[in-house]
């Protein structure tokens, strides 16, 4: 098994003009029957006619291209340490504050005000505080920017790697240019897993799902846990192209991960309440679930 990291050339890094485009492609690609959102219809997210934004593809080439199982194992030995930065989480959102989608058509607003706008649909519907403070911090993982990684390595649908690509993730084409397409391992149905093993011992690509699992993987209850490490991981709770790798325990909690997918898609609200309004509020939450500063 190779163990050195398949070359990437530097231009690579900046195949969509901004961030969160993703984000946008994923409103047009899976609208969803109902809005959690209370200022607009559940028509105004369906835009069909619109076609998929080349940088979206050029980003979706290139993450199909440099995802290998490899290159997955290379970046969780390098950043699931979290020996490179520590700080409070306050530090952290001042930096996806700076991280504002300028071509999502249904918000002009930071990543900050997109993380409460889920926090606070979650709790107006009267969820647990846990999970409010999933949606607080459930792209918390973006922060993987700050040490410069390029976007296809931050966002993305996430899918396993290890055994064949699924014709269930959006834009498969691009799979053939990935070293792994015709391994003769794991390019197999199965890979280097057993069959219904349980997510827990699958690799997913690389990017701020992973992440942020595992910096919060001792503070939240397990429900919220695969929220944060699945809800981008829509070929499987969208189009369920992986129950084979999947356990019982799996599809129970995936419960979990559909309730919490819409409010991260479809919470965008303009009449959002103030970050001075809410910070009270916020601040005794963080305080009761994680401690005083976060190792990155």
């Amino acid at each position: 098994m190779s163990t050195d990291p398949t070359p990437l050339p530097a231009a690579i890094h900046s195949p969509m003009a901004n961030l969160d485009e993703w984000e946008e492609d994923l409103l047009k690609r899976y609208p969803d029957p109902e809005t959690i959102a209370t200022d607009k219809s559940t028509d105004a997210f369906r835009n069909y006619a619109a076609p998929p934004r080349d940088t979206v593809k050029e980003f979706y080439r290139l993450n199909h291209t440099y995802q290998s199982y490899d290159f997955v194992m290379q970046k969780e030995k390098e950043f699931l340490g979290f020996a490179k930065k520590e700080m409070p989480i306050w530090k952290a959102f001042d930096f996806l504050n700076e991280l504002v989608d300028d071509s999502d058509p249904d918000t002009d607003l930071d990543q900050m005000q997109h993380l409460l706008q889920t926090s606070e649909a979650i709790r107006r519907d009267g969820h647990p505080d846990w999970m409010v403070l999933v949606g607080l911090v459930h792209d918390m993982g973006k922060v993987l920017c700050l040490f410069g990684e390029p976007q296809w390595s931050v966002v993305g649908d996430t899918f396993p790697v290890g055994c064949a690509y699924s014709d269930k993730i959006v834009f498969p084409e691009f799979f053939t240019a990935n070293l792994d397409y015709q391994h003769p391992i794991y390019s197999t149905r199965y890979g280097v897993y057993e069959p219904n093993c349980g997510l827990d011992k699958v690799h997913l690509s690389w990017g701020h799902d992973e992440y942020v699992y595992h910096m919060m993987k001792n503070y939240l209850p397990q429900e919220g846990l695969y929220m944060l490490r699945y809800h981008s991981f829509y070929a499987q709770h969208r189009e369920h192209a992986y129950d084979h790798l999947m356990s019982e325990h799996d599809h129970a909690m995936f419960k979990w991960v559909k309730l919490f997918n819409p409010y991260d898609l479809y919470s965008k609200n303009p009449n959002q309440k103030s970050w001075q309004e809410l910070r009270p509020y916020y601040e005794d939450l963080v305080a009761k679930y994680l401690p005083a500063t976060l190792k990155f």
